[in-house]
């Protein structure tokens, strides 16, 4: 299938979706345990698919067992950056950077090697990402030790982001069945970390359980939308090069500065608008690619 309208508006969707649920991480009291309760959420929804789709095949297990392991780092990271750091700047580092390291990783371990036209557009995405959220760099001097956390977060978290994405690519290349292969990850997926939080809570335990049973509607949603982002862009990765999925899905980060920006009173301005402007020149390059 080659980059058609269809899987480009399909990807377009899936970073809506996952705009959205880091979003609702963003409004939450506590981070850690917002990103804990929408993951480990996901076995009520893999359950179900599972018995649907089946289970994927021996030869995909290895990747799904090394992407679990890796997902409780990028949990970790995600929190943190949230944690210190608005949504309209950690979330376009987090996800900006990632797509050029794609890119590389890609061509060395599933020998994807891009045109210099997608190259152009990955770069030129990026760069759009990265601007809208080098954008929040400059304000409100009173927290720049904050925004050097929330940096140090989002820019360790990028190459998390990158080292999943082709793990997860080979994974439902060796599975064959995005939807089986989405299934088992998130039966598995988040329970590590929430395992992870609710030890660290220590003598909190009580009222952390009492905050996500609170939170669990809302975050079910969030969950809807997490299982439903990936699945979709690992069915992506069936047709594509990892890499142009990659730099697709990141176009998220301009929901997301829109969401920040909409609900959760966060500035725009002019700098994020250039960056939003090399973004849909580096979606456009990418589908003409």
């Amino acid at each position: 299938m080659s980059l058609g309208v269809f899987l480009v508006l399909a990807i377009l969707f899936a970073a809506l979706l996952h705009a959205s649920w880091n979003a609702l991480i963003k409004s939450g009291g506590d981070k850690s345990l917002d990103t804990a309760l929408i993951h480990s959420l996901g076995v009520f929804f893999a359950l179900p698919a599972v018995l649907w789709f089946g289970l994927p095949p021996a030869s995909a297990w290895p990747f799904i067992a090394a992407s679990s392991l890796i997902h409780v780092a990028y949990y970790v990271a995600l929190a943190g950056a949230y944690r210190y750091g608005d949504l309209g700047l950690t979330y376009p580092i987090m996800r900006g950077s990632a797509p050029l390291l794609v890119a590389v990783v890609s061509a060395l371990l599933l020998g994807e090697h891009l045109s210099p036209q997608a190259w152009l557009g990955v770069v030129v995405l990026s760069a759009g990402v990265l601007i809208v959220g080098l954008a929040r760099a400059g304000h409100d001097a009173a927290n720049a030790g904050n925004r050097r956390k929330a940096l140090g977060f989002a820019l360790a978290n990028a190459c998390i982001i990158a080292s999943y994405t082709v793990i997860d690519g080979m994974g439902v290349r060796a599975a064959g069945d995005a939807f089986s292969y989405a299934a088992a990850l998130f039966l598995f997926d988040g329970l590590p970390y929430m395992a992870l939080v609710l030890w660290r809570a220590g003598p909190r335990r009580g009222e952390a359980l009492r905050y996500m049973r609170a939170r669990a509607p809302l975050a079910l949603a969030g969950t809807a939308a997490s299982l439903g982002s990936y699945a979709i862009a690992l069915w992506a990765m069936l047709h594509v090069p990892v890499a142009l999925v990659a730099a697709l899905r990141e176009t998220s980060v301009i929901f997301a500065a829109l969401i920040g920006t909409w609900f959760l009173g966060e500035r725009f301005g002019w700098a994020r608008a250039a960056g939003t402007a090399l973004v849909v020149a580096g979606v456009a390059t990418l589908r003409f690619s």
